[in-house]
């Protein structure tokens, strides 16, 4: 019933639409009396799923157009996807702020909780890329790995999307950074890597805020290995195929001045 005739319904307000009687009564401390660190603690991890929740819609708009081969959509589709990566990155400064000995004071209340039990960043993981055997057995290790997981494992990685549009364009991806003047798939190629890079620098200020907080060789929560796990994730890529491609270009065997041919020819150089 329209509100021209007679509904009673409640107009949308700032709060209703965003339900903020409901989330502003998600944060729960545990410690009591209550740390004052430890509702940011909270707040931090709480949007970061948020945002994560995010990436994976625009993920899912990324692998469709890659999929309908629209590249010009998966160009947009992954800048708004790397803005995301920039924001979770940038929230870490937030946890920055917190001394060890205040982490230590609620760390017992967080039980076997760990940040790798968050299956919405395994799935991104997963749709980025991930399949090695060390991935395989680090989802598995709570159990059956879970639907949202599964899905996303059961897609094509991203390099295989994007190495099936090269060969739909009938080019060779060595070919998108020698042309005359940068093509849409030339910058589907910079996107991507931009994401892969802005992952991996996430990683690391990740590694950084752990060390910074609880030392590079004491075990994370929920009986992980804390640092020292995180630190060999640093040096992961979701697209090595397409990294291999631009270390071609200084290879040793490459004799100076024939990368990219003259300076008007590289659509790499800015």
């Amino acid at each position: 019933m329209s509100a021209s005739s007679g509904s009673t319904a409640e107009p949308v307000s700032y709060g209703s639409y965003l339900a903020l009687d409901e989330l502003l009564t998600l944060q729960r401390p545990r410690m009591s009396p209550e740390h004052p660190d430890e509702l940011l603690f909270i707040v931090v991890h709480q949007a970061s799923e948020l945002w994560f929740k995010c990436m994976l819609h625009e993920m899912d708009h990324l692998v469709g157009a890659m999929e309908r081969a629209e590249v010009m959509y998966a160009v947009l589709a992954v800048e708004r996807l790397n803005a995301l990566v920039r924001i979770v990155a940038a929230q870490l400064a937030a946890l920055e702020t917190m001394p060890p000995q205040h982490f230590a004071a609620f760390r017992g209340y967080l039980g076997t909780s760990s940040g790798s039990q968050s299956v919405q960043f395994r799935a991104l993981e997963a749709a980025s890329g991930a399949r090695d055997a060390h991935f395989m057995q680090v989802i598995q290790e709570h159990g059956e790995v879970p639907e949202l997981v599964r899905r996303a494992l059961e897609r094509p990685t991203l390099e295989e999307l994007f190495e099936q549009l090269v060969a739909r364009e009938g080019v060779t991806v060595e070919s998108l950074y020698t042309g005359p003047a940068p093509t849409p798939l030339f910058l589907l190629a910079e996107g991507l890597l931009e994401y892969d890079s802005g992952f991996a620098r996430w990683r690391f200020l990740h590694v950084q805020l752990v060390e910074r907080i609880i030392g590079p060789l004491t075990g994370g929560t929920g009986g992980t290995l804390g640092a020292r796990y995180l630190q060999k994730t640093v040096s992961q890529r979701f697209l090595p195929r397409l990294w291999a491609v631009r270390a071609q270009f200084f290879g040793p065997s490459r004799p100076a001045g024939t990368a990219t041919g003259t300076p008007s020819q590289d659509p790499g150089k800015r």
